[in-house]
């Protein structure tokens, strides 16, 4: 048995929770990756969230034959979270300390839902998550129409990337994004995103899946968050595909922060309280007159904040 170099006060460690399943985990070490328990008392610590996240940095002791044992997390320095299925005060991690979101959706094939996507940028926005939107198959949009839909995240500020799995189209747009970050991997179903990360890095050689014909919706391919290391210390989280996403640990109060297209305007409205809903000389409203603000991406801000506002 023997302890993996123990990190000095303030430090990361090096090793990084690359996939969990159960009550497993491996674990990339500088020597090579461990099949790793986790230490009761990292559980006994962490109770409203995962006490072990794939993207973590721990510290490991090892016990030869590649396994070995949890026996703390580094704090997080930021993580993309949603609610727990089933329990609104529990946060479930999606990735932890990443570097940026690409919030991959497809431009057909399934249809693409942008209060969902809106959802996604949300939750990168609250923790403070750089965010790229990734439009894929848009080799399936023959007129150009379908695109159109992603114009308002343009708008808003975001990178737009315009991909193709199975063309090569805007790949190396991508790439060039990815390089020397840790990223996350994000959306529904059968948008693709294993097929991307194919093109990305041929030699990963990831299982895909396709789309239901009798639902329009993707199919699980990729069962557990799994990091894979690229060249140029380049990490890409591939995520399962996601169908909901409750919004963990955000205040009513606090959503009209988490659309950048709003920040120009958020002092400049009378009420100090406003909640841009219907509220009279309020800055949000009259620049979504003007047209400084896209009305879809308004009308989903609203979606969230409106129940707040009638429970008051």
């Amino acid at each position: 048995m023997t302890d993996q170099s123990r990190t000095q006060p303030g430090e990361m460690p090096p090793n990084l929770v690359v996939r969990g399943y159960g009550k497993f985990y491996d674990v990339l070490t500088p020597t090579g990756q461990l099949l790793c328990t986790v230490r009761g008392n990292v559980k006994r610590e962490r109770r409203k969230t995962d006490p072990v996240a794939v993207g973590d940095r721990v510290e490991i002791t090892e016990l030869g034959n590649g396994e070995g044992v949890i026996e703390s997390v580094a704090p997080r320095r930021r993580a993309l979270s949603r609610e727990a299925r089933g329990r609104t005060d529990v946060e479930h991690v999606i990735l932890a300390n990443p570097d940026q979101l690409i919030a991959v959706f497809a431009v057909t094939e399934p249809e693409p839902h942008p209060r969902m996507l809106d959802r996604f940028l949300l939750i990168a926005e609250r923790a403070g998550i750089g965010s790229v939107v990734c439009v894929n198959k848009i080799d399936l949009d023959i007129s150009g129409e379908g695109r159109k839909l992603f114009d308002r995240y343009h708008e808003a500020g975001y990178p737009v990337i315009y991909c193709s799995a199975d063309s090569g189209q805007g790949i190396d747009e991508l790439r060039e994004h990815l390089r020397g970050k840790i990223s996350v991997l994000a959306g529904p179903s059968g948008v693709g995103k294993s097929s991307l990360l194919n093109q990305i890095d041929p030699t990963q050689n990831i299982r895909v899946g396709e789309v239901s014909d009798a639902t329009g919706k993707g199919r699980h391919t990729t069962t557990a968050t799994t990091i894979f290391r690229l060249a140029g210390e380049t990490y890409i989280a591939d995520t399962p595909g996601i169908r909901q996403l409750g919004l963990y640990g955000v205040v009513p109060e606090d959503l009209d922060q988490y659309f950048p297209e709003f920040r120009p305007w958020l002092n400049a409205c009378y009420y100090r309280d406003c909640t841009h809903i219907d509220e009279p000389d309020c800055a949000i409203i009259e620049a979504l007159d003007a047209g400084k603000i896209n009305r879809e991406r308004y009308e989903s801000y609203r979606s969230l904040r409106q129940p707040a506002v009638d429970d008051a």
